[in-house]
């Protein structure tokens, strides 16, 4: 295998960007990168897929044989011969510098990450005020007393199914969209034995995803880094409400 040249990521900078190109990419496009690739791998058979995945930008399953089989994010389609050189090495070995080299062209990339077309702004009904708790006045009172209020997003209740109630196996409590700054809280934390302060740490979460920017390490976009875990230490009932939950997540299981 060609040796791995090292370059700086500043000169690498200089070379061709990733262009605007369609997820929808053609059989043409596909094969073109990974016959790029595959000059680059001394033995195997490269099977490539391009995706548009938000999350995963790179990656490889090695079977027996060996078939390379790999998944790259579309920033790859037009990334200039240094970049290929290193994906090339990442996949065949796992490459620690290559993994490293990789990870700051995709921080560098960011905006390919983003949908290629403007999505239409989601029709929202923001169901704010439940049966028990308002998610509007938590929202604000985090918003003074942590953020100084700088968070600018929407909050709602998810939507709520019919009133059978049954065990669940697992539960997503909240969720923040980055494109549409709307916070998502499950609505089984709308119920009188779920406290305030439970809720408040949910909500306080979410919140924290506006904050913290989310770096790419192997390949992967790493939501909840140190410096966001810290941070959520910092709210004032953090080890309350992680213990009443291990106490009660049975309770809020079953909705």
């Amino acid at each position: 295998m060609p040796a791995f040249e090292p370059m700086t990521f500043a000169q690498s900078l200089d070379l061709p960007r990733p262009g605007p190109t369609s997820p929808g990419h053609d059989e043409a496009t596909r094969q073109y990168l990974e016959r790029r690739i595959s000059a680059h791998l001394d033995a195997g058979r490269l099977a490539l897929g391009i995706t548009d995945n938000r999350f995963t930008m790179i990656s490889v399953r090695r079977d027996r044989g060996p078939v390379y089989r790999v998944r790259l994010h579309h920033m790859f389609v037009t990334a200039p011969p240094v970049v290929t050189r290193a994906l090339a090495r990442y996949i065949a070995c796992n490459e620690a510098q290559a993994s490293r080299f990789l990870s700051r062209y995709i921080e560098e990339n960011q905006h390919a990450i983003r949908r290629l077309t403007r999505r239409r702004a989601p029709a929202l009904t923001l169901e704010t005020k439940g049966e028990v708790h308002d998610l509007q006045d938590v929202f604000e009172e985090l918003n003074r007393m942590y953020f100084e209020e700088k968070i600018e997003a929407l909050i709602t209740w998810g939507a709520r199914g019919g009133r059978r109630r049954r065990r669940r196996t697992s539960i997503k409590m909240g969720s923040y969209s980055v494109e549409d700054r709307l916070i998502r809280i499950h609505p089984a934390l709308d119920r009188r034995f779920v406290p305030r302060y439970f809720l408040e740490w949910i909500v306080y979460h979410e919140m924290l995803h506006q904050v913290h920017d989310i770096p790419v390490i192997g390949g992967r976009r790493q939501f909840h880094t140190p410096e966001f875990m810290a941070q959520e230490s910092n709210y004032e009932h953090y080890e309350r409400a992680r213990d009443w939950e291990r106490r009660n997540l049975d309770r809020i299981l079953n909705f």
